[in-house]
């Protein structure tokens, strides 16, 4: 698979939001080659940020609206940042096969859960989880964000601190 590829698309998303001042996450799902679904972070310049409003759940309502016959265990979720565990949750139930991220959330990833522990409906998936594609164009998109002085959403939160020391 093309995993840099299809990145690169989540990667451009990402871009989109940071040009607004959003949270620079993009999100791309991808079935036998071709892009069904995608979402970028939205609603995280209010003043109350919405939490809800996650490019993955914005790509996977998109993709309810696709063609039910598709297989979604053969459908890859790209993302930008490890999932939260809201998202890894609902990327569990939505029957994925594959989550490729490019960045770690040293703050708020989901992906290091231990599945065997939880109930059946989030481990029985078999999901597959590949990390650090394109981490490095994605760690610069999340600096950057960190860096513009009139951007407060987590600012100065662990994920922030984490970020601007990385290389």
């Amino acid at each position: 698979m093309h995993h840099e590829r299809y990145m690169e698309q989540a990667l451009t998303l990402a871009r989109q939001a940071l040009d607004k001042d959003e949270f620079p996450v993009g999100c791309v799902i991808v079935s036998d080659g071709e892009i069904v679904a995608q979402g970028e972070r939205i609603h995280t310049r209010q003043s109350l940020p919405s939490e809800l409003d996650h490019a993955e759940i914005l790509a996977l309502r998109q993709l309810e609206r696709v063609d039910a016959a598709l297989d979604r265990r053969r459908m890859v979720l790209y993302a930008t940042l490890e999932p939260c565990l809201m998202c890894f949750g609902a990327i569990l139930i939505s029957g994925i096969g594959t989550l490729v991220y490019a960045y770690e959330d040293a703050m708020g990833g989901g992906t290091a859960c231990d599945r065997s522990r939880m109930p059946s409906l989030y481990s029985s998936n078999g999901l597959h989880i590949v990390s650090g594609i394109c981490r490095k164009e994605s760690l610069s998109l999340f600096q950057t964000f960190y860096r513009k002085p009139h951007i407060d959403y987590w600012k100065d939160s662990e994920l922030a601190r984490y970020t601007l020391t990385q290389t």
